[in-house]
């Protein structure tokens, strides 16, 4: 049977519901395409069930101040990871829901089962179904990596697409790859009472970028959560355990999680038969701001693209792909300020351009450590670090890293400064509450202004204070 349409999406994900939201405002004529489960990779096994869970973790975890703060019977408390997760699946299943019943649930013959492949330009095949289309939105999503050596483990080695399922857990694990799902799992999951030990090959975690900020990052977290870096990883079997090593660290866990990244589902489209120009790395050639590919009418959109795998970017991708894939003109859109943030304790968040792009000789640096910040001193949560990182030609704020608590807010401060393209001088002179953890971007910017002087030097009033002449 073959089916002619304006559009066809291939994945029902965030991107691909974001650009079916486009294409039904300008056409009816077009079809939803997705293999296997409905729900985006965030609500069902990303993003979204790992906050659950990190959020158990923290509640659990901060029994451990309590005796400092003279709250007796912490020692005493426990948590049954069974049900904690049975708690975690509950909340992803509302999620998951809430967002099938605002897309897919009421569609028809709109949507079709099945995986999708490329057999000529402009025509895919869905099982025996062919689907010949103007325009092609390809929003497929990735799949976890597992090594066609650790594949004879079986079940011992989990992903985050089966580690959330578990009903029985185990008291030991191992975690390789220390990006953010796996050091945040790994932390989680060491505060619940599994015995967790992280390792990654490289000598970093969460991918940051800027060495002092990783630095303080690994002190902090390794306290807890035992870090092995920098080595190759090996896995072996040992009686009904695994025996994971680095050269240096061994130990015998029950299950691992395998969390060394996930790979573009438009490996499995059959590209070469698509006739699109294909880069290096065998996926295709587009352009981020209009994701059309070029010489085409194919876009592709969200995690698929490995531009930037969030959901917020994935959401981005797929409102440009659907309206460019509806209209002959080809509109190029501006892409918000880079945005990472990892859901560890305390935060790690990367904003802006990151430190490893930079010029450090047309940058100054900002810093403030969060030791004597009186909010953080408040909560229990007084470590950690925030540099930002500044134009030296003209004081415009161009990016910032920091491992911190309650970063989550902080970043987003700093990522609307740097979208509204503010001075360090302007982000300076907004109002700032005491105490707060905000504060510590007060803090940075003042340290960054004092490495200014050519931008200051004919002002004797207060870098935080605006004249009202200035507005007149």
């Amino acid at each position: 049977m073959t089916r002619k349409v304006e559009v066809a999406i291939v994945g029902a994900g965030t991107a691909g519901l974001a650009a079916l939201a486009q294409v039904k405002k300008k056409t009816d004529s077009y079809v939803l395409i997705n293999g296997g489960e409905l729900g985006t990779t965030c609500a069902r096994v990303g993003c979204m069930p790992s906050k659950v869970a990190i959020q158990v973790a923290d509640d659990f975890q901060r029994r451990t101040i309590f005796e400092r703060e003279a709250i007796e019977g912490g020692e005493s408390l426990s948590v049954d990871i069974p049900e904690a997760f049975e708690h975690v699946r509950d909340i992803r299943d509302i999620l998951v829901d809430r967002v099938l019943s605002h897309t897919t649930d009421d569609m028809g013959e709109e949507l079709i089962d099945g995986y999708a492949h490329f057999i000529a330009p402009g025509v895919l095949q869905v099982d025996d179904q062919t689907i010949e289309a103007e325009n092609i939105i390809l929003a497929v999503g990735t799949s976890p990596v597992i090594p066609e050596a650790w594949r004879q483990y079986g079940e011992q080695i989990l992903t985050t697409d089966s580690l959330f399922e578990l009903e029985q857990w185990p008291s030991s694990m191992a975690i390789i790859g220390l990006g953010v799902i796996g050091l945040e799992m790994g932390q989680a999951l060491q505060r619940l009472g599994i015995q967790v030990n992280a390792f990654d090959m490289q000598d970093n975690i969460a991918g940051i970028a800027d060495p002092a900020v990783l630095s303080i990052a690994v002190t902090i977290i390794g306290k807890e959560l035992p870090l092995h870096l920098g080595k190759q990883v090996t896995i072996e079997q040992q009686g009904d355990l695994l025996s994971v090593s680095n050269g240096e660290v061994s130990v015998a866990v029950e299950k691992v999680l395998l969390a060394t990244g996930r790979r573009s589902n438009l490996y499995n489209m059959q590209l070469e038969n698509s006739g699109i120009p294909l880069r290096d790395d065998g996926l295709p050639k587009y352009n981020p701001n209009t994701t059309r590919v070029v010489d085409s009418r194919v876009f592709v959109a969200g995690d698929a693209d490995v531009f930037r795998p969030i959901l917020h970017e994935a959401s981005a991708e797929g409102k440009i792909a659907g309206y460019n894939a509806v209209r002959s003109d080809t509109t190029a859109f501006i892409r918000n300020t880079s945005l990472q943030i990892t859901f560890s304790d305390p935060n790690i968040c990367q904003i802006g351009e990151p430190f490893d792009t930079l010029h450090l000789d047309e940058i100054v640096i900002g810093e403030q450590v969060f030791g004597p910040l009186g909010r953080a001193l408040i909560m229990g949560k007084n470590k950690g670090l925030l540099r930002i990182y500044v134009r030296k030609a003209d004081g415009i704020l161009l990016g910032a890293a920091m491992v911190a608590t309650k970063g989550e807010n902080l970043a987003h401060l700093i990522a609307w400064s740097i979208e509204q393209h503010m001075t360090v001088q302007q982000v300076l002179g907004m109002p700032y509450y005491h105490p707060t953890i905000e504060e510590a971007l007060q803090a940075a910017a003042r340290n960054a202004i004092s490495k200014l002087p050519h931008l200051v030097e004919d002002q004797d009033y207060p870098a935080d204070l605006k004249p009202l002449s200035s507005l007149l």
